[in-house]
């Protein structure tokens, strides 16, 4: 039987923030005797809002207040109240991920949706996000091929390859369409400090408060468009690749067969016949053209892209499940943990665990949920095996630790979600190997996957039960 939720989804961005309202249908797709696993099986944007400008205040802090008004603005005119809202999802993204703008912007619109997954996300996550939303993560599944996303924003390029469905690789660079902004009579009235650098080094002749030269702003996006270039391995290295690099470039061995591009400057690699380049007030429909016409478009197969820039969450559907207490551990003092992102290995991450490489691919994919250069609390998921020898749960266990020891450091809660029933064994061998009275929960029977999100409530039924309620989010 299929349930319909009102959801409504809000991006916030460097450069702007937006929302959508859905409504999406949700069923159990599992048997009466397997793993619940709820499937949006429909789902329908029914209101798209205005794109405005994030409202930024002096201290570079997100103005809540701006964008309480903003989504209350929205709902009136979708004739939609709070009440309706029955879930959604805030995503904070871009140079505006900061600690004290989600506190401030869930704290702004507690009371603006029935259970709202409020998420930072970093430039691995952000990439993650992106390609969901692009479409290139359902292609790579549907294709079984290797496909890569570039999102290109204000002020970053994100990248996310996936490999048939699973998560392969991220990067970032520092290239986009804001990095210069231009007025309505073409004086330059921004340049970010690394342009700046590549504009001295080449002696190009562009200034604060100086009409833009098109032929010297052509020489600097051709230099942009070779490090994209380089980012997906195509021609030679530029000499500006590593001042560009944001985070980390790719370092997949995997042959990449196939790019989409998402992104508000997505939009000026199809839009043709622009009669103002600097209509946007900078050089995004420029850096799009430059991209059209570039070795990106015919080196790899062009994949069409889902969204370029609404590549972003519609909302959020969620269920509840009951883990039985025969099969978990926990220490009760962590709980309730709320909106614990869902780091879920692929089975060829889990096959790792049999020649001792586990903890190393673990700790490299912690880092892709890093905000602001620090860790945070991730859920890590697998499969796990049917019927497990004691000698893998040990090896399990420890492949574990060491892959979340940026977390243990921290002193973070470690949450293990287990899809076969081995929690008891597993938590117990994690016990074991933790540091005494060490903050987990480990459970089992529950299906989680990449972009999810999990709220785990205090224990109920005596301690045998706890209440588990797992938030997807939903692309448009």
């Amino acid at each position: 039987m299929a349930e319909t939720l009102l959801s409504v989804g809000i991006d916030i961005g460097t450069s702007t923030t937006q929302l959508i309202l859905s409504e999406l249908s949700i069923e159990n797709m599992a048997s009466v005797f397997t793993i619940p696993r709820i499937s949006i099986t429909d789902k329908k944007v029914i209101f798209k809002s205005d794109i405005i400008f994030t409202p930024i205040l002096e201290n570079n802090l997100i103005d809540s207040d701006g964008i309480k008004e903003f989504v209350e603005e929205q709902y009136k005119k979708a004739g939609i109240t709070k009440s309706a809202i029955q879930t959604g999802a805030v995503i904070i993204t871009g140079e505006t991920v900061r600690k004290e703008n989600a506190r401030s912007v869930a704290n702004a619109l507690s009371g603006f949706a029935g259970d709202f997954v409020v998420a930072t996300a970093g430039p691995d996550l952000e990439s993650i996000i992106a390609g969901k939303g692009a479409g290139t993560y359902s292609y790579s599944k549907n294709h079984h091929t290797t496909a890569v996303n570039l999102d290109i924003g204000g002020g970053t390029t994100n990248l996310v390859v996936f490999n048939d469905g699973d998560i392969e690789d991220t990067a970032c660079f520092d290239i986009g369409g804001r990095l210069i902004k231009v007025d309505s009579s073409g004086i330059i009235r921004y340049i970010s400090p690394k342009v700046e650098k590549i504009i001295r080094k080449e002696a190009l002749d562009l200034r604060l408060n100086e009409k833009v030269d098109l032929k010297e702003l052509d020489k600097l996006l051709d230099i942009f468009v070779q490090v994209l270039e380089n980012s997906v391995r195509i021609g030679k290295r530029s000499p500006y690749f590593e001042l560009l690099i944001t985070n980390k470039q790719l370092t997949t061995k995997l042959q990449i067969k196939c790019i989409s591009f998402s992104g508000g400057v997505a939009d000026g690699i199809t839009k043709e016949g622009v009669q103002n380049p600097f209509e946007y007030g900078d050089i995004g429909l420029l850096l799009g053209k430059k991209i059209r016409e570039s070795s990106l478009m015919t080196a790899l197969n062009v994949i069409p892209t889902v969204e370029t820039i609404r590549a972003t969450v519609v909302g959020a559907g969620s269920h509840t499940t009951d883990v039985s207490g025969s099969t978990i551990t926990y220490k009760k003092e962590i709980l309730p943990l709320q909106n614990i992102p869902i780091l879920q290995l692929s089975k060829d991450d889990e096959d790792a665990n049999n020649c001792g490489n586990l903890g190393n691919i673990i700790q490299e994919k912690v880092k892709w949920f890093m905000v602001d250069g620090e860790v945070q609390t991730v859920g890590l998921g697998i499969e796990g095996v049917h019927n497990p020898s004691f000698q893998l749960i040990q090896n399990l266990a420890r492949e574990i630790i060491e892959g979340l020891d940026l977390l243990i450091q921290k002193k973070l809660p470690l949450v293990i979600i287990v899809k076969e029933d081995m929690a008891k064994a597993l938590g117990h061998s994690l016990y074991a190997h933790l540091p005494e009275n060490y903050p987990f929960v480990c459970i089992d029977s529950v299906y989680v996957r990449n972009g999810d999100y999990i709220d785990i409530g205090k224990p109920i039924a005596e301690g045998s039960v706890l209440p588990v309620v797992v938030k997807t989010l939903v692309f448009n």
